[in-house]
Order: C-alpha cells, then structure tokens, then sequence
C-alpha cells in the first residue's frame, strides 16, 4: 500500500492482531493515517490471528527489507494468568527480535485490565497509541540511520 509519489525513501510494515478486532482496527487506522502524512513511505499492513504471533509476522517483515514494524495489538485481562504469558511473550519477543536485527519495532501493544481502557488509547483521553507507534518507528529508523551515517565518518 503505497500512499505517496515520489521516491521511496522508507519502507514501514504494520503488523496487526485480529484479536480483539474493533480496537485493533482503530489502532491499526491512527498507524495508517500517520504514516500516509509522511513523505517518500511504502507501507504494508499484515494481519495475525493474535498478539502471540506478532513477533514472528515482524521478523519476516523485517527480513524482507522492511526498515521498521509498528506492532499493533490488544491484550485484555482475562479471568486467568493467560494475560500475563501472552503480554511477556509479545514484549520478550519484540525486544530480543529488535536487539537481534538491529531494527526498531515500536510497541503498539495495549495491554489493559479492561476494555474501557482500550478504548481510552484509541482516540481516548489517553491519546491514540497505533498513531504514537507509527510516529515511534519512523523516530527510530530516522535516529538509526543519523547514528549509521555518523559511524561511518
């Protein structure tokens, strides 16, 4: 999904979890309004059935050529410990891909007690954290490229 004419300059993925859809939904929209405002970005959305599976579908993108992943998800605690395994698991595995590919990946992962508070971080009274994580990842490409250019001088 190309938005842009003009030379491409950044490639961005946005992995999206289907679980919970209508928040993820909304996350994935403020990600995409974000990155259309910018100049010279290929961006592609990739969609996953759960938060768990996300590291995995960033990783390809990543191996791709992709320059940077929003990762969008939203883990809801349940009645079990399921929340806690499935919050580390994402969070463990988008940090060491990160470390290991030497690529940012921003955190778009609610993880919330509630559903109400989902909702407040999708255009809510905590602001919009799929267009905070759109905004994070072209930062980050944009300080790792800065920081690659001075290293080689």
């Amino acid at each position: 999904m190309a938005k842009k004419s003009g030379k491409t300059k950044f490639k961005v993925a946005i992995v999206v979890s289907r679980f919970n859809e209508e928040i993820t939904e909304k996350l994935e929209e403020g990600a995409i309004d974000y990155l259309e405002d910018c100049d010279n970005v290929y961006m592609e959305v990739v969609r996953v059935p759960g938060a768990v599976e996300i590291p995995l579908a960033c990783q390809w993108m990543l191996h791709r050529g992709f320059d940077g992943v929003a990762a969008l998800g939203a883990v809801i605690r349940g009645e079990t410990s399921h929340y806690d395994y499935v919050c580390s698991s994402v969070t463990d595995g988008i940090t060491q891909l990160m470390l290991k590919t030497n690529k940012p990946i921003a955190f778009g992962v609610l993880t919330t007690e509630n559903e109400e508070q989902a909702w407040d971080r999708v255009g809510g009274k905590h602001g919009h954290k799929g267009r905070e994580a759109a905004q994070v990842v072209m930062e980050m490409i944009g300080l790792g490229k800065s920081l690659n250019k001075k290293s080689k001088k």
